[in-house]
């Protein structure tokens, strides 16, 4: 059984900086992706990012330049460094677990995953 839990978060002034930790047991790593995602009260969710099989980090225009992503093989971890945060950057931010490929197309940057975290709430005040 797949499990995906997430930690750090918490609340900032724009501008400042907070670490992410998302950790997964019970999948097999090297046909899998970690995922970061976040969602805003109104809007839909939105992924932030994910590191490909290959190693290739990918992230979505509104964090690009602003956030890194990076993993530990060895702790089946994918770490995510939010760095000059705005207040347009609070929200739940989850992270999920799936595999590679789906449906004869293999890469990280998809909507679809299967293992979810709870959760963890970032807040950056202004």
């Amino acid at each position: 059984q797949v499990q995906v839990a997430e930690s750090g978060g918490g609340s900032v002034q724009a501008g400042g900086s907070l670490n992410l930790s998302c950790t997964a047991s019970g999948y097999p790593y090297l046909r899998s992706c970690l995922a970061w995602f976040r969602q805003a009260p109104g809007k839909e969710r939105e992924l932030v990012a994910t590191i490909e099989r290959e190693g290739r980090t990918r992230y979505s225009d509104s964090v690009k330049g602003r956030f890194i992503v990076s993993e530990d093989s060895t702790k089946n971890s994918l770490l995510l460094e939010m760095n000059s945060l705005k207040p347009e950057d609070t929200g739940l931010y989850s992270c999920a677990a799936g595999i590679y490929c789906v449906s004869g197309v293999c890469s990280c940057w998809r909507q679809e995953y299967t293992s979810w975290g709870t959760g963890t709430q970032v807040t950056v005040s202004a």
